[in-house]
């Protein structure tokens, strides 16, 4: 049985109890992991608050940012490793890790470490009364230990793309990932310990979140900052935890993203991006569609289409060059969607495609597997029309004008993406502009330049990620003021 344990202070550290990791291929155990208990969890944050007084503390900058360019280099050079361990947590297609999550989540740490040795900062002179003036700058310093619980959908990236900017701007962290997906952040203790990072900058904790390491550690008052992401009930437990000593949180939280869809568009590039944005990742993606909003006169060719794209899609394992979609993460994410696809016929919904689960063969039957799903003929008010999902599915409307479909895709709690399809430039930047979400994509979709600001608006999220955006939170700025 393989075991997978914490990473603290440069050390692999068993625990007293384990859980086990389960295959989302066949259901079958594929590792032990252990289950970091609050000693150990104070342990991890000790050992960062060690480090960042210490060794990593007193790095200059230049130097900082070369240990992390071997990070990004060594990932590389491992990525095969990384690719498995991805893959084997996840279930996903390795063509899609292959080409996103690794090279992506290598270069996170490349990426920060540029922007923080380039990125300026203010300066300002000031007269005086005695006319001699005065010089204002300002400098920015490590906000101190960061937490960062992360997500299963993405897991290697989505945690660096914390972990990068971190620890680039000089911070230690300590890092509890998913329970469904352990690997990849403990592979990087070992990537973390041959570059020479020092003892203590870079920590893992495994665990679940109530009354486990998610808990001990958002609740733990030497962590000077906590950054999530994941369902928004999550992360409203998270900040609460965090009021406690006034912490601040960075949130990226749950979606329901719509795309819209103009007569006028490219209608081939509409296709294409509304397939990727429903059915990427098996629907696991946070700025995925599961509300696509078409103009009448286009609307029953498009459902065509996609139910099309939809059903030529081969559910399949990792390894298979073909495989076009995998399975969900685990049974109990399989059993959620599966209520949902029940409440949609429940509600009425006409069930263009999909909407059960797909026949497999030998042990794969017993793998958390759904078919890709397209439903018409509800309500904006459906529960599947308003509530996260979270898996390959999602429904199509009509609409008839501009007006009505910006109220329509605003009528949410959520306000994390959206994607808005249309030959008509004027159009493209005046609907941009209203729709209430973090990122609004025009003719496209997961187009991502990483020095932009990333985050959601209403209940998808506080703060915003990404460039000069990241170091806002990861830093504290201070102002000298200098008499002449």
């Amino acid at each position: 049985m393989k075991q997978i344990q914490n990473f603290i202070n440069g050390e692999f550290v068993s625990s007293a109890k384990t859980f086990e990791k389960r295959s989302p291929l066949n259901n079958a155990v594929i590792a032990a992991v252990h289950e970091a208990d609050q000693t150990q969890v104070d342990a991890a944050v000790q050992a960062a608050r060690s480090a960042l007084q210490g060794a990593w503390g007193k790095l200059t900058i230049v130097d900082r940012v070369e240990l992390l360019y071997g990070v990004a280099n060594e990932i590389n050079r491992r990525f095969d490793e990384f690719l498995e361990a991805e893959c084997a947590d996840t279930g996903k297609p390795m063509s899609l890790a292959r080409h996103i999550d690794i090279p992506r989540g290598a270069a996170n740490f490349k990426i920060f470490a540029d922007i923080v040795k380039n990125v300026p900062t203010e300066f300002f002179e000031m007269s005086t009364p005695d006319g001699r003036g005065a010089l204002n700058y300002a400098t920015r310093s490590p906000v101190g230990v960061v937490g960062i619980v992360c997500p299963w959908n993405l897991p290697l990236l989505l945690m660096t793309w914390k972990a990068g900017p971190a620890l680039a701007c000089g911070n230690t962290i300590v890092v509890k990932p998913s329970e469904e997906t352990p690997q990849t952040a403990t592979l990087l203790g070992e990537v973390m310990n041959s570059v020479g990072i020092p003892k203590g900058v870079y920590n893992v904790v495994h665990g679940f979140g109530p009354n486990s390491a998610g808990e001990f550690l958002t609740r733990h008052q030497g962590v000077n900052a906590i950054t999530f992401t994941g369902e928004t009930r999550t992360g409203a437990a998270i900040m609460k935890a965090a009021a406690d000593g006034a912490r601040p949180v960075s949130l990226e939280m749950g979606g329901k993203n719509p795309a819209i869809i103009f007569a006028d568009c490219d209608f081939d590039a509409a296709i294409e991006g509304t397939m990727r944005s429903v059915f990427s990742n098996c629907g696991q993606v946070c700025l995925g569609t599961e509300r696509v909003y078409v103009e009448r006169p286009l609307f029953e060719k498009f459902v065509a289409a996609l139910k099309q794209g939809a059903e030529s899609l081969k559910i399949g394992v990792p390894n298979d060059p073909s495989t076009g979609i995998g399975p969900l993460i685990s049974q109990e994410h399989k059993n959620k969607v599966l209520s949902y696809y029940q409440k949609a016929c429940d509600e009425g919904a006409f069930i263009v495609t999909g909407g059960g689960v797909p026949t497999m063969e030998s042990d794969l039957a017993n793998g958390a597997w759904v078919q890709p799903t397209i439903w018409t003929g509800l309500g904006d008010d459906a529960a599947v029309c308003r509530e996260e999902i979270f898996g390959p599915c999602c429904h199509i409307f009509p609409f008839d004008s501009e007006e009505e479909v910006i109220r329509r895709a605003n009528d949410t709690t959520y306000g994390l993406a959206a994607s808005v399809w249309t030959s008509n430039l004027q159009r493209a930047h005046r609907v941009a502009g209203k729709i209430e979400a973090g990122l609004v994509w025009v003719n496209s979709w997961f187009l991502r330049d990483l020095r932009t600001p990333f985050g959601g608006a209403k209940q998808s999220g506080i703060g915003r990620e990404g460039g000069v955006h990241s170091l806002e939170f990861y830093t504290e700025l201070k102002n000298i003021c200098i008499k002449l």
